[in-house]
């Protein structure tokens, strides 16, 4: 193998180990907790209804069963979404915008890709995935899928629940929840993805003692704080209480997908 080939495995590696840090953007801090406006988010709802597979511990999206219709509805509800200015919509209006908008932006790029064996394989030559392209401009400024989950909805709300209703399109990940993000009920929602992530294997896996986590806890160390204060935020929602001392972590990148 080659300096060069070993380099690049190397820059893959760590790619995966080393999570993006919240680093906020200003420009997307501006909020209006007057307005009464709310988003329309049925068309991403629909979708859901339409192609999202819901199992007791793995929500799986039909990919290759989307219509051409239904390309072009996704395609209009995100340029939908892009063609208004989200700093004008209070703060939960804002908070289910840019969840909703990361969501299908993800399943988009899946769809513009597939078939596809995992969304780590999409990018450029030395990309771990497509995350740092810019896909969507808002209000004139380019944004990426890190930039709305890295430089916005961690810093400016500061709620490990994000990790929960975030979707990587990944087997590994949080599941893509069958119901959109509401302004009028956040909190239920953040707390109902919380639980359904942690009381699966992928999620919290005990095996007499034996604990497998998933990565997310590794890679976002800093937002979930020491092992004690992650043991007592996965306790406030498990069934059945877990002792953290050495976890292992894991994480699966294969494709949410069900043909």
């Amino acid at each position: 193998m080659s300096v060069f080939a070993l380099l690049f495995l190397l820059s893959l590696s760590s790619a995966v180990t080393a999570a993006p840090k919240a680093d906020l953007w200003p420009y997307w801090q501006t909020s209006n907790p007057n307005s009464a406006t709310q988003v329309d988010h049925s068309a991403w709802q629909n979708l859901l209804n339409t192609y999202l597979l819901v199992a007791p511990e793995q929500t799986r999206f039909r990919y290759a069963a989307v219509s051409a219709k239904d390309k072009t509805s996704l395609n209009q509800y995100i340029a939908g979404l892009t063609s208004r200015d989200p700093r004008r919509l209070n703060r939960n209006e804002q908070f289910a915008y840019w969840v909703n908008l990361y969501n299908a932006l993800t399943v988009k790029v899946i769809l513009d890709h597939y078939p596809v064996s995992s969304i780590t394989k999409l990018g450029g030559l030395f990309s771990f995935g497509p995350w740092d392209d810019k896909l969507v401009t808002i209000d004139g400024k380019k944004l990426s899928l890190n930039d709305i989950e890295h430089r916005i909805l961690r810093p400016i709300w500061q709620d490990k629940r994000i990790h929960y209703v975030v979707n990587c399109a990944s087997l590994g990940c949080p599941d893509l929840l069958p119901e959109v993000m509401h302004a009028d009920r956040l909190n239920a929602q953040l707390d109902g993805a919380a639980r359904r992530f942690i009381n699966s294997p992928k999620g919290v896996d005990d095996q007499g003692g034996k604990v497998r986590l998933s990565s997310i806890y590794d890679w976002y160390q800093s937002d979930f704080g020491s092992l004690t204060d992650l043991q007592k935020h996965l306790n406030n929602y498990r069934k059945q209480p877990v002792t953290l001392t050495k976890p292992s972590y894991d994480y699966d990148w294969r494709l949410n997908e069900f043909r």
